[in-house]
C-alpha cells in the first residue's frame, strides 16, 4: 500500500496574518484541491492523509467532499512546525502501507506522472525526491552582503516534493529527528541523519511553490493550461 501524506498547515506569513494560501483560489479550485486531486489520479497512490491547521478541519472535509476526493484516510491538525505535522500525518498511516510520500499541499501544480515516479524510484532504493538541476550562479555569503564564495553550480539540485520513503525508514528517520531534537525543511534532510542515500527524480515541469501573491498568478497560469 502506499499512502500520501498532503501538509499544508503552514502559517502562510508571506500572504498576510490571517491568510491561509492552502485555500486561497486558484482558477476554479482552492490552493489544496488542486494537490489533493493529482493525487487522488494517481493510480499509484492508495490513500492519503491530510495535515492543516487545526481551525480548517471541518473546511478541508468539505473540500474533499466537494471534489470527490476518494482517498482521503484521515485529516488531522499540524504542528508548529512542517516536521511536527509530518509527524502528525505518519501517526495516521495504515499499518500495512509500504511506501510513504509527503507532498507540500501548497505546490499545486504536481502531476500524477512525477508522483508515479517518485513512488517507482523510492520502491526501488527506498527514498526518492523530485528536484532539478540549478543553472543560475550562486553564492555563498558567510555575513550580511559580501559574498564569500561562488559554489559549484554542476552539483547543486533544488529539491521539491512529492518525496517518497519505504515506510519503516520515514518513521525511523523521524524518531531520530525527535531523539536529536533535529530541525530541517524536508523529509529528506531527516533521512539524511541516518546515513541512508537518498535518490533525486529529475524533472523540469512546472512544480513551483506557493509562498506570495506573484506565485498565485505564475500558477494559476500552469493548471489553467494543463
Amino acid at each position: 500500500m502506499v499512502t500520501a501524506i498532503i501538509v499544508a498547515a503552514g502559517k502562510s506569513e508571506r500572504m498576510g496574518a490571517g491568510t491561509d494560501k492552502a485555500f486561497l483560489n486558484l482558477g476554479p479550485k482552492p490552493v489544496l484541491a488542486w494537490s489533493l486531486l493529482a493525487f487522488e489520479r494517481c493510480s499509484d497512490v492508495d490513500q492519503v492523509v491530510v495535515v492543516v491547521r487545526k481551525d480548517q478541519v471541518v473546511a478541508t472535509k468539505a473540500l474533499v467532499r466537494m471534489f470527490g476526493i476518494s482517498k482521503v484516510r484521515a485529516i488531522v491538525a499540524g504542528g508548529t512546525k512542517r516536521q511536527d505535522s509530518v509527524m502528525n500525518g505518519l501517526k495516521e498511516v495504515d499499518s500495512d502501507t509500504r511506501i510513504v510520500v509527503v507532498h507540500d499541499g501548497a505546490r499545486p501544480c504536481v502531476k500524477p506522472e512525477t508522483i508515479a515516479e517518485t513512488v517507482k524510484v523510492a520502491k526501488r532504493t527506498g527514498a526518492a525526491v523530485v528536484g532539478c538541476h540549478i543553472w543560475d550562479t550562486v553564492k555563498f555569503v558567510e555575513k550580511g552582503t559580501t559574498v564569500t564564495r561562488t559554489e559549484d553550480r554542476s552539483k547543486l539540485w533544488v529539491v521539491q516534493t512529492p518525496q517518497a520513503f519505504s515506510a519503516s525508514l520515514i518513521r525511523r528517520a523521524y524518531a531520530e529527528v525527535a531523539k536529536r531534537k533535529a530541525e530541517g525543511t524536508d523529509d529528506a534532510a531527516a533521512v539524511e541523519l541516518l546515513g541512508e542515500p537518498v535518490k533525486i527524480v529529475e524533472t523540469d515541469a512546472p512544480n513551483l511553490k506557493i509562498t506570495t501573491v506573484e506565485d498565485l498568478r505564475v500558477a494559476a497560469a500552469v493548471v489553467l493550461k494543463s
